[in-house]
């Protein structure tokens, strides 16, 4: 497979690279090797394997979520803060 300068370009482009003309043309060798090598895959015969979406034994293990009650309460909580303001924790102004 060839690619062409303005598919480089257009690549590079959707990258947002500046690439020399010298980069253009490495790139492009580049990638027609690397075309090559994954086109071996072609070669393989695949009759009679089926596809897989997943190469290890897994499976979700799925939970019911649980409400789990909290020792603590809102006044609890908030004695603990430096300060408070309308039974809010009060902060720094952060921008």
């Amino acid at each position: 497979m060839n690619i062409t300068r303005e598919e480089i370009k257009h690549l590079a482009k959707l990258s947002n690279f500046f690439l020399t003309d010298q980069e253009e043309e490495s790139l492009g060798a580049d990638l027609e090797n690397i075309i090559k090598y994954i086109s071996q895959l072609n070669e393989l015969d695949t009759d009679g394997v089926e596809p897989t979406y997943q190469v290890f034994e897994m499976e979700n293990v799925w939970r019911d979520d649980e409400i789990k009650t909290q020792e603590a309460d809102r006044e609890a909580l908030l004695k603990l803060s430096i300060e408070t303001r309308d039974n809010q924790i009060k902060v720094p102004k952060v921008l």
